[in-house]
C-alpha cells in the first residue's frame, strides 16, 4: 500500500482495480480514456486474422519492416524492396489499413473539400490558357508584332501553363504522401530500378507528370545537389577540367549494387566493369545526351604535370524523364560507342585519380555520325580535350559525377587483364635540389 501513495490519484486506482479478482475485467475497460466498443473488436478481428499469416511473412512483410535489420533481411531473404518510406511502415505497423484520402477526421475532410474547389479553380485557368495559346499560334506573325515577339509570347504562356499544372496538384495530400513514400524519382540499382529514398517501389509513369518532376528536382536542390557542388569544389573539379558547370540534372552512379556518392573512393576489381548510370532530367520530352568518363590526373614524368586521359566516350544515348536508366555496359560494343571503356587505372606511388562523368545534352536531336565523330576527333585516350569534344558536338553540361581511385591490391591484375602498361613501375617523387652553399662573411657576426 505504501508503494501506491508514490503514484497520481488516478493511477491508484488503476492499480487497486487491478488487483482485484476481476482485474481482466478491470483491464479490459481502460479507465484512462474511452472509445468506442466497435473499434475495440476491430482490432480484435484484425488481429485475429493476421494470425493466419505465418510469422515470418508478418516479420518481413514489405509493408511493415521499419528497422535497418529487417529492410536488410527483406531484401536477403525475399529479393523484395520495402514499400514506402520508413516512416510510413512503421506507422503501418500500428494502424488499420484505412485509405488515405477516407481518414475519418471532419477537419481533414474539410480541408480536402476547400483545396479541390481550389483545384477546379486552377483546371479552369489550364483550359484558358491553353485556348489562348491555341489562338496565338494561328495568329499570323505580322499581326504579333513579328516572329520574334510571337515566339517571346508563346515562351512566356507555356511556362504560365506549366506553373498552372504544378500550382493544381502542390497542395494536394495524397501527391505528397505519395511523394514521400518514395514515388517520383527514379534510381538503377543492379538490374532493377528503385528510388532512392529508402530503396522503395514506384510507378515509373509518374515522373511524366509536372508535379513529381518538381517535387523532385526541388528535393534534390535542396541537399543532394549542394552536396555535389561541394565534392566539386573541393576537389577542383573547376577550373581543372572544365571552367564553369551548373548542373540540371541528378547523376546517380552504381557499381554493381552499391551506389557511388561523389568523391568515393572505388576499389579497382569494383570498377573494372562499365557502371550504370541513373541520369534524372526534370523537364518533359526525350533528348540525346552524350557521356564522356575522362581521368584528369595520369602523372607525365616528361613534363611533370598531368594529362588527361578518356575512359568511355558514347553518345546518342536517350533519357527521359520516366527512363533513366543507362547500363554503360550494353552501349560499350554498339553503334554509339566511340571510345569503349577503360577500367581506372593508378600507377603505384601517384596520388589519387579523380574520375569524372559528365553528360551532355545534345543540340542535334536527329544524332550524331559517330564515324564521322572519330575521323574529326582522332580520339585517343592519352590525348584528349573535354572542352574541344563539349565544342565539336554541340554539348551542354547537365550533369556530372565524380569518384575516385589509388592503388591498391588488385590494381595490378586489373591493368594485366586490360594490357595496361605499367603495374611494374612505381612512382617516387623527386626531391628538390639544394641551393649551393654560401659561407656568409664573418663580417656581419662581429
Amino acid at each position: 500500500m505504501a508503494l501506491q501513495h508514490q503514484f497520481p490519484k488516478p493511477f491508484r486506482s488503476c492499480l487497486r482495480c487491478s488487483t482485484g479478482a476481476d482485474s481482466q475485467y478491470n483491464l479490459s475497460s481502460r479507465a484512462f480514456w474511452t472509445s468506442a466498443i466497435v473499434r475495440t473488436e476491430a482490432s480484435v478481428e484484425h488481429s485475429s486474422s493476421n494470425l493466419d499469416i505465418p510469422p515470418l511473412a508478418r516479420l518481413l512483410d514489405p509493408n511493415r519492416v521499419a528497422t535497418p535489420r529487417l529492410e536488410r533481411r527483406l531484401l536477403r531473404e525475399t529479393q523484395q524492396q520495402p514499400i514506402g518510406s520508413r516512416r510510413r511502415r512503421a506507422a503501418l505497423q500500428s494502424t488499420s489499413n484505412i485509405p488515405f484520402e477516407q481518414l475519418p477526421y471532419q477537419c481533414f475532410q474539410e480541408a480536402r473539400n476547400l483545396l479541390l474547389a481550389d483545384r477546379q479553380d486552377k483546371l479552369r485557368q489550364i483550359d484558358e490558357e491553353r485556348r489562348r495559346i491555341a489562338k496565338v499560334q494561328a495568329t499570323p506573325a505580322e499581326l504579333c508584332g513579328g516572329e520574334y515577339v510571337k515566339k517571346g509570347r508563346l515562351v512566356r504562356m507555356q511556362k504560365h501553363l506549366e506553373d498552372l499544372k504544378i500550382l493544381a496538384d502542390i497542395n494536394d495530400p495524397v501527391i505528397k504522401k505519395r511523394f514521400e513514400d518514395g514515388q517520383g524519382q527514379l534510381l538503377s540499382t543492379g538490374c532493377t530500378i528503385v528510388p532512392p529514398r529508402q530503396l522503395t517501389g514506384l510507378d515509373t509513369g509518374d515522373m511524366d507528370r509536372p508535379i513529381y518532376r518538381y517535387l523532385a528536382d526541388r528535393q534534390w536542390r535542396q541537399q543532394r545537389r549542394l552536396i555535389l557542388l561541394q565534392r566539386i569544389n573541393q576537389m577542383h573539379i573547376v577550373p581543372d577540367v572544365v571552367p564553369y558547370l551548373d548542373p540540371t540534372a541528378e547523376v546517380r552512379l552504381m557499381f554493381g549494387r552499391r551506389d557511388v556518392h561523389p568523391g568515393d573512393f572505388v576499389e579497382s576489381q569494383n570498377s573494372e566493369m562499365p557502371p550504370r548510370l541513373s541520369i534524372q532530367v526534370f523537364d518533359k520530352g526525350e533528348r540525346l545526351v552524350s557521356i564522356v568518363v575522362v581521368d584528369p590526373d595520369v602523372p607525365n614524368t616528361e613534363t611533370d604535370s598531368f594529362d588527361l586521359r578518356c575512359h568511355f566516350f558514347a553518345v546518342n544515348v536517350p533519357i527521359s524523364p520516366s527512363a533513366a536508366s543507362v547500363s554503360l555496359a550494353r552501349i560499350a560494343d554498339g553503334s554509339r560507342t566511340i571510345r569503349p571503356w577503360l577500367p581506372p587505372h593508378a600507377q603505384k606511388g601517384s596520388p589519387y585519380h579523380r574520375l569524372v562523368v559528365f553528360v551532355l545534352e545534345q543540340k542535334d536531336v536527329e544524332g550524331l555520325d559517330t564515324e564521322a565523330l572519330k575521323r574529326m576527333m582522332g580520339i585517343q585516350a592519352a590525348q584528349f580535350n573535354i572542352r574541344s569534344c563539349m565544342d565539336k558536338i554541340h554539348g551542354k553540361l547537365v550533369g556530372i559525377h565524380l569518384f575516385r581511385t589509388k592503388w591498391d591490391d588488385g590494381m595490378a591484375g586489373v591493368m594485366q587483364r586490360a594490357k595496361i602498361a605499367g603495374a611494374d613501375i612505381e612512382l617516387k617523387r623527386m626531391k628538390p635540389e639544394k641551393l649551393p652553399y654560401k659561407k656568409k662573411k664573418s663580417e656581419r657576426y662581429r
